[in-house]
C-alpha cells in the first residue's frame, strides 16, 4: 500500500485524523479492524435505489481485504466484491480513497468492475454536488461527539455528508441507470466489531421537502468490559443541521418494536422526536465481527419513516412522511435498555 509522497503530511496523521473522521483512519491496523463508508444513491424517480459500499477488512496479516459492497435497493440483492488489499490506497489530507480502479471521494465515484470470481459487473461515475458534511469543531469532531476521545471504543461512526445531489450514469450487471437528478447520502464506520445490537434509519426523501435528511443509530456500545446505549441523531433542516444525542444531553424515552417496524422517542430539554419506522422489503449484508466480514445483517433500503419533531411548547417544528428509507434492525432489541 503506498501512501502520499509529502512525508510531513503522514507524520501528523494520526493526530489529525481524529477531526477529519470521514478520512481513513485505519493507516496503522494490523488486525482485527474495518473501516467501510456507505453511500446510498437514489434515481430521480426514486426507481433504482444503490447503496455502494467500499471498505476494508483487516483479520491478521494474513487474512485481510478490500472489498465494495453493493446493495440494490429495488430487488434487495446484494454483492460483495472483494480485491486484493494492495489494491486500497488513500489520500492522507482529505477523504480519497481508491480501491483497484475505483475512486471514492466528497466529489462523487468512479466505478471499474469486471470480476472473475462472480460475474459482476459495474462501470460508470456519479458526482456529488450541494453536499452537507458535518463541521468539525475542536471539541465536537463529527458525528461521535466528545466520544471520538473516548479509549477503546469497539465502533466508530463518521457522517460524510447528509444530503446531496447526484449526476451520472452507472452500468450495473448491463443494466443501465441514470442517476442525474437523484439524491445522495453518505456515512461510515470504523473499528474491531459492529455493536451487539443496533437500529439504524436514515431517510433523505421527506415528501415536498428539500436539502432534509435525518438520521438515526441507536446501538448496544461496548466499552472497557460493560455496555451502555448510546445514540445519534443528526436532522438537516432548511440547511441546517440539528443534532440530538447522548453526549447533547438528549434521552430516549421510548423504543417499541412492533410488527411491522418500529417506534421511538427522543428528547432534550428544547425538543421532543417521535419517528416511527416501517420495514419493506431486505437485503443481505455483512458486517464485521473482529475485522472479519462474516456477519449477516437484514437492511431494508425502502423503508418509510414518520418524523415528527415539537419543540416544547408544544409547536410542531417539522413533521413529514419519508420514503426510500434505509433501516437496520439487528441484534436482540432487549439489548438496548433505556
Amino acid at each position: 500500500m503506498h501512501h502520499s509522497k509529502n512525508e510531513n503530511q503522514k507524520a501528523f496523521y494520526p493526530l489529525t485524523k481524529t477531526w477529519k473522521p470521514i478520512q481513513f483512519q485505519g493507516a496503522n491496523k494490523k488486525k482485527h479492524y474495518f473501516e467501510g463508508w456507505y453511500f446510498k444513491n437514489v434515481s430521480a424517480d426514486q426507481q433504482d435505489i444503490w447503496s455502494i459500499i467500499p471498505g476494508i477488512s483487516i483479520e491478521d496479516k494474513e487474512h485481510r481485504h478490500a472489498f465494495i459492497q453493493f446493495i440494490n435497493g429495488s430487488t434487495a440483492a446484494t454483492y460483495y466484491i472483494r480485491f486484493a488489499f494492495e489494491g486500497f490506497d488513500y489520500a492522507p489530507d482529505e477523504f480519497r480513497v481508491n480501491i483497484a480502479d475505483n475512486h471514492f471521494s466528497l466529489d462523487g465515484f468512479t466505478l471499474d468492475i469486471n470480476d472473475q470470481e462472480t460475474g459482476f459487473t459495474a462501470s460508470g461515475k456519479v458526482n456529488f454536488r450541494n453536499t452537507h458534511p458535518l463541521r468539525s469543531t475542536f471539541f465536537n469532531p463529527g458525528i461521535m461527539g466528545w466520544y471520538s476521545f473516548v479509549p477503546f471504543m469497539e465502533c466508530n461512526h463518521g457522517l460524510v455528508s447528509m444530503d446531496h445531489n447526484l449526476n451520472g450514469n452507472l452500468t450495473i450487471n448491463s443494466e443501465k441507470i441514470n442517476m442525474g437528478g437523484g439524491k445522495g447520502y453518505a456515512e461510515k464506520d470504523w473499528g474491531s466489531s459492529m455493536p451487539s445490537a443496533w437500529i439504524w434509519m436514515q431517510c433523505n426523501h421527506f415528501e415536498n421537502q428539500n436539502q432534509t435528511s435525518f438520521m438515526l443509530s441507536v446501538a448496544r456500545i461496548p466499552w472497557l468490559g460493560n455496555s451502555f446505549t448510546g445514540f445519534l441523531c443528526i436532522f438537516l433542516y432548511q440547511g441546517k443541521i440539528h443534532r440530538f444525542a447522548s453526549y447533547t444531553g438528549a434521552r430516549l424515552t421510548k423504543i417499541e418494536i412492533t410488527e411491522k417496524g418500529i417506534h421511538i422517542k427522543i428528547k432534550d430539554k428544547n425538543h421532543d422526536i417521535s419517528v416511527q419506522a416501517q420495514h419493506a422489503s431486505h437485503g443481505l449484508l455483512a458486517a464485521p465481527l473482529k475485522g472479519a466480514m462474516n456477519r449477516r445483517i437484514a437492511e431494508s433500503v425502502d423503508a418509510t419513516i414518520m418524523l415528527d419533531i415539537s419543540s416544547l411548547q408544544n409547536k410542531t417544528f417539522f413533521s413529514g412522511t419519508g420514503h426510500t428509507a434505509g433501516l437496520e434492525l439487528v441484534g436482540d432489541m432487549n439489548d438496548l435498555p433505556i
